[in-house]
């Protein structure tokens, strides 16, 4: 075992048990709710319409309510109505409902700009780093790798940066997306509660293999991440190790610096 310490967040237990909401999960439910009132509003406009073409419809070229109904003259404004009640009550409850929208939408869209937050949880960082044509994923360890995995059931978040121009980092099964900028950072986050294996696509135009800028994302058992990170951390170490050892057959500096004391100029015992 590397003696490299291992974030807890990165090998522990799931502690949400799968009952933090995914963006996935947020964002269908968002478009399931406009969906039904969409259809419910459609359907009452569509019944409201048929029933008056129906009910006032002119028969053999004649007015039925010629007689009975008073039509207003032109130029001038139409009265009766309840005194306008009717239009001010549709009115009132349109506002509520559209206004009771605008504010549900706004805090589910809140949710996912600021992500869970869970008492005693830590959540997973991994840094993404884009480039002409693929992905590059830096865990908390330092191992890099160009498949993201990540264990099920955690929260996972996401610093997505570019090294040269601009791309999107985008796993679509997950509805997360996010601007990958030279120079800059740009958050995301994620959980899901399904092993399996899916595809993180770029959706920005950056050049001539843009549409092969792909990269595998597996999601896994808790052990399996655990084991797999285990493995990573012992490498990344191995490697860090390997580096700051001197190659063999290069002297280090004190090996070229002479003990001997150097003669003065006048030719007398050394200083």
């Amino acid at each position: 075992m590397s003696s490299h310490s291992v974030p807890r967040a990165t090998l522990g237990p799931p502690l949400h048990g799968g009952d933090v909401r995914a963006p996935a999960e947020v964002f269908e439910s968002i478009f399931e709710v406009f969906l039904v009132l969409g259809t419910l509003v459609g359907v009452v406009v569509v019944v409201y319409t048929l029933y008056h073409a129906v009910t006032y419809r002119a028969t053999d070229g004649a007015d039925p309510y010629a007689d009975s109904v008073e039509r207003p003259e032109l130029g001038e404004l139409p009265t009766g109505g309840a005194g306008g009640r009717k239009v001010f009550l549709s009115l009132g409850i349109s506002a509520v409902i559209v206004l009771s929208l605008i504010g549900w939408t706004y805090m589910e869209l809140s949710y996912i700009e600021d992500g869970p937050s869970i008492e005693g949880e830590e959540d997973l960082r991994i840094t993404v780093e884009g480039y002409q044509f693929g992905w590059t994923f830096v865990y908390p360890n330092g191992y890099e790798s160009t498949t993201l995995r990540v264990p099920r059931n955690r929260v996972v978040r996401l610093d997505v940066t570019s090294r040269d121009v601009f791309h999107n980092f985008g796993i679509p099964a997950f509805r997360v997306k996010a601007d990958a900028i030279p120079g800059q950072t740009t958050a995301a986050w994620f959980t899901h509660d399904e092993t399996g294996t899916y595809e993180a696509q770029c959706y920005e135009l950056c050049g001539s293999a843009h549409s092969m800028m792909t990269a595998e994302v597996e999601v896994v058992s808790q052990d399996a991440y655990r084991e797999w990170y285990r493995g990573t951390d012992e490498e990344t170490a191995n490697a860090t190790a390997a580096g700051n050892q001197t190659a063999p057959g290069t002297a280090t500096p004190t090996e070229n610096v002479t003990d001997t004391p150097t003669a003065n100029a006048t030719g007398g015992e050394p200083a």
